[in-house]
């Protein structure tokens, strides 16, 4: 019971603090129950498709094709296919993790994965297609030019700076999960 409540003291806090705002500010507790199942519910629509996809992956490409194309002697090859994925993603960040532990446990380059998550959040197609038609193409096609570079510059910073026994341990998580 102890391990329990430990383990999820968070949720309990918040549960606690929402019951009590609950007594004191009712509206308030009402509109913060609505957002978070609003919050769940996008949640159980987009996890399931991203991990059957990810079921796929992991079964139809073979360890060696992903190490070929985005693993260690990838080269530019592995840095465009990392962004062409990442930018043809669908769907919130947190559903670019899932997709990320994936590619370690294929091998993929830890850069790579770097520039995958940055594409992801950064440089998604119907982002890009939403703001030329309110901002304008060149609004639009000016900022991909700025977080192009700057997403590989991020990432080879990153991979600069975190140790490769970080990085290590990073993808033997990746193999146990």
């Amino acid at each position: 019971m102890k391990t329990i409540v430990i383990r999820y003291r968070v949720l309990i806090i918040v549960l606690l603090a929402v019951g009590i705002s609950s007594i004191f500010d009712p509206p308030f507790a009402r509109s913060v129950t609505s957002l978070t199942f609003a919050q769940l519910k996008e949640m159980l629509l987009v996890i399931p498709p991203i991990f059957i996809l990810l079921g796929l992956l992991d079964s139809w490409v073979p360890k060696e094709v992903m190490v070929r194309y985005m693993g260690e002697g990838s080269g530019v090859k592995g840095v465009v296919l990392a962004f062409l994925i990442g930018s043809a993603a669908a769907g919130p960040l947190y559903g670019a993790f899932p997709v990320a532990a994936v590619f370690m446990k294929k091998g993929v380059k830890f850069r790579n994965i770097l520039i995958f998550i940055g594409a992801w959040s950064t440089t998604k197609i119907p982002m890009l297609l939403f703001e030329i038609s309110s901002l304008g193409a060149r609004f639009a096609l000016t900022r991909l030019l700025v977080d192009i570079p700057g997403i590989i510059i991020i990432a080879h910073l990153l991979s600069l700076l975190i140790s490769k026994e970080d990085v290590r341990i990073l993808y033997e998580r990746a193999e146990l999960k």
